[in-house]
């Protein structure tokens, strides 16, 4: 069995790292890391340093944690290797977001470059499946775009649940309710009132809008009468 060094993206902390092994003609790839832009530059200059006689590509993508539109570049890589070199090429063992990114590509998650459609059936014309794709893609990039904004939002967010545990004895549960029904009650966007809590309990903070210290007041009385 030989080992194959892995291609970190230069310039960056690694994005996407790809190990693999081989074993006889058979290549295994195990991406580590973010399919997002580069990354099919990252898997075509790794494809291009395969073994002369490789007779078969397989990847794991287990080590995938996420990924966007990019990652459908990503598989046409790997297709277009596969049409040239005229050999069997997989991609399996998807996990949690990229998993649905695939989905909502109307991909098959067991293996996306398997194709779904019935072996003789009729193919739709060009036109509606450019149409169904532009659809797939328009959502795809919006839950790809909720997930990035929650994932900024979330160190400022558990900042604000630290200091309601803190200040008012309840756990990291009841603190997130409370957030959360306090941006119910004052019409504010959950992060705008996880900011304001957090800024107002620094040294020279101002202290949050009235009505967002209003709605934590219902909230933390609600909590309490329970």
């Amino acid at each position: 069995m030989t080992s194959m060094a892995s291609l970190p993206l230069p310039g960056r902390p690694d994005t996407l790292v790809i190990g693999g092994h081989t074993d006889a003609d058979r290549v295994l790839l195990t991406p580590r890391g973010e399919l997002v832009r580069g990354c099919a530059r990252i898997l075509a200059e790794k494809l291009a340093r395969l073994p002369a006689g490789t007779a078969r590509v397989d990847v794991d993508m287990s080590g995938v944690h996420f990924m966007d539109t990019a990652g459908l570049e990503f598989l046409e890589v790997l297709r277009d290797h596969g049409r040239r070199r005229s050999v069997p090429v997989t991609a399996t063992r998807w996990n949690d977001q990229p998993r649905r990114i695939l989905e909502l590509a109307g991909l098959d998650t067991t293996d996306p470059l398997r194709s779904s459609a019935p072996e003789g059936a009729p193919s739709p014309t060009v036109s509606a499946v450019a149409l169904e794709r532009e659809e797939r893609l328009h959502l795809l990039e919006e839950e790809v775009e909720q997930l990035r904004r929650a994932i900024v939002s979330r160190p400022v967010i558990d900042q604000a649940r630290g200091i309601l545990m803190a200040t008012y004895g309840c756990t990291s549960d009841e603190a997130w309710h409370i957030l959360r029904e306090a941006s119910q009650l004052s019409n504010t966007k959950l992060r705008a009132v996880a900011e304001a809590l957090t800024a107002g309990a620094e040294a020279e903070g101002a202290p949050p809008p009235e009505e967002v210290r209003s709605a934590l007041s219902r909230a933390l009385a609600r909590r309490s009468s329970r």
